[in-house]
């Protein structure tokens, strides 16, 4: 074992959990643009892992269990990914018009990042951003 990512994975990856993982996969590609690369089902039929493609990024999904639940389940997110983008204002206008629920509108940051905070039907956090100003860092 050399402890590389297996190809196509980054070395750190996200994996959010999900009620429903087709749905949200679904979403995931419709409103934020990302590529659906893995959808499996489990022995039921049902969609019970995917993996989601933005550029070099990969998020999988995972349905939920008894140990590990959705923010819908916890009435309350426990995570925000941050994701990188060319264009954070076009980005933000299509998310909001394929239904993405917007936390806080874009807005340049202090440390040099423009970006929006948007939930998925599941509760789960995205914040994109996009760096506009190199800001240095004390």
């Amino acid at each position: 074992m050399t402890g590389d990512a297996p190809p196509g994975y980054p070395q750190i990856t996200p994996l959010l959990f999900y009620d429903d993982v087709g749905n949200a996969a679904d979403w995931l590609a419709r409103a934020f643009g990302f590529d659906i690369k893995i959808r499996s089902e489990g022995p039921d039929g049902v969609v019970a892992f995917a993996s989601v493609r933005l550029a070099e990024g990969v998020v999988m999904l995972s349905r939920t269990d008894g140990a590990y639940r959705s923010p819908a389940a916890l009435s309350h997110p426990s995570e925000l990914t941050y994701v990188y983008v060319p264009d954070v204002d076009r980005h933000f206008e299509h998310a909001r018009s394929h239904g993405a629920h917007i936390v806080s509108e874009p807005q340049d940051q202090p440390y040099g990042d423009r970006s929006y905070t948007a939930a998925d039907p599941e509760g789960h956090r995205w914040t994109f951003a996009q760096l506009v100003a190199d800001v240095p860092h004390a």
